[in-house]
């Protein structure tokens, strides 16, 4: 039997271990360790069939076909780059897809996962931005991502582990969906999920600061902040959820969660665009701020800073520094006392770069048509990026 957009069943991929347990005891009438099997079965064997499931009872398999299912997202198309980069576009419904990628480094697997369909933030640079905003993913929806992947790379938790690392870092801002994204990240995090340990999965947010108190207290993992500037002028220029929740409060957030969290550091995302945020002055303010962000905190390894060359796109008014522009900013980090590594672009060739994911998105702002009828306007002195 297989699911439809309007199955009355549960999706068994909504459900980490503790909802899994519950609705096998509560709504099944089946022991608690059923759960726990048919959890290997889908994450450890990519198993999705419940006849397939063969140390279950016949009667829990039809029982289970009746009232459940375990349905991933739709593939519409996959996409390798030269480097080794893989991105997915997946179907959520009938007229949503998002996207999701795969990068392979020489010890780690990485997959960048999206938790919206578009975005309902604008970041001025960011592409996911340009087309709006249509809803949260539900917790299958998010987890089934990681199960897409893993069945394509042959990823076998504790075994040929191809995954190593999950970023929540695709289309959407995580916290907006709170519920849905520490649902599935429980899944990563389990031994009968994904098995990753707590570092090993990020959650990238622009800054929903009630939110970054609420994720400290109920999930244990990486926190990654997109800070893009130094100072408040500049950074609402940019991520315009600053004007509610500016730098000093952000900052204040980031201590809260490491108070809780010991020995751990908060990961500041910062793209640089040429002559919009990247210049010698740039780096130097940022010095100071995140000085005074470590000596608050009193850990000295409390900050690292990611420098995310800008990637272009079809649109857009910014362009990417030269090399000699991120290592003289790099330099001026780094000789603050503040560890600031260059991420490599990687599968610009498929615009599977940061902030070039783009799906298909039944937008339900106005932000798609309005950035679509700009392009069509020319915009003096500004020359058009083309991906």
């Amino acid at each position: 039997m297989n699911a439809t957009a309007a199955d009355a069943r549960t999706n068994l991929f909504g459900l980490d271990r503790v909802g899994l347990e519950r609705f096998f005891v509560e709504e099944l009438d089946e022991k608690r360790f059923r759960a726990h099997q048919v959890m290997k079965w889908m994450y450890h064997r990519h198993v999705t069939d419940f006849e397939d499931m063969t140390d279950l009872g016949k009667a829990l398999r039809a029982k289970l076909a009746e009232r459940t299912h375990v349905t991933p997202p739709n593939v519409l198309h996959d996409k390798p780059s030269a480097d080794g980069t893989h991105k997915w576009l997946l179907g959520m419904d009938a007229r949503n897809a998002i996207e999701t990628v795969y990068i392979p480094e020489k010890n780690r697997g990485t997959l960048c996962v999206s938790s919206q369909v578009g975005c309902g933030l604008n970041c001025s640079f960011c592409y996911t931005a340009t087309q709006g905003f249509n809803r949260n993913l539900s917790a299958a929806e998010v987890i089934g991502q990681v199960w897409v992947a893993g069945r394509h790379l042959g990823n076998v938790p504790h075994g040929n582990r191809r995954l190593t690392n999950v970023v929540m870092m695709g289309m959407g801002e995580p916290l907006l969906n709170f519920d849905n994204v520490v649902t599935a990240m429980n899944i990563m995090r389990d031994d009968l999920g994904y098995g990753l340990a707590n570092k090993r999965v990020t959650l990238s947010t622009s800054g929903v600061v009630p939110m970054i108190d609420r994720l400290s207290e109920a999930c244990d993992v990486s926190l990654a902040v997109s800070l893009h500037a130094p100072d408040d002028a500049l950074r609402t220029e940019l991520v315009p959820i600053n004007k509610k929740y500016p730098i000093a409060e952000l900052l204040a957030s980031c201590e809260r969660y490491l108070a809780r969290r010991k020995r751990s550091s908060v990961t500041f995302e910062y793209t640089l665009m040429q002559g919009v945020n990247d210049r010698p002055e740039h780096a130097r303010a940022l010095v100071k701020l995140l000085r005074g962000f470590t000596n608050r905190v009193q850990d000295a390894n409390a900050a690292k800073v990611n420098l995310i060359p800008f990637n272009p796109f079809h649109g857009t008014r910014y362009a990417r520094p030269t090399e000699a522009e991120i290592r003289t900013f790099q330099e001026i980090l780094q000789k603050g006392d503040i560890l600031a590594m260059v991420r490599r672009t990687r599968g610009d060739d498929i615009d599977a770069a940061c902030g070039q994911l783009k799906g298909q998105v039944a937008d339900r702002t106005r932000r798609q048509a309005q950035f679509l009828a700009s392009l069509a306007k020319p915009r003096e002195g500004v020359a058009h990026a083309v991906v």
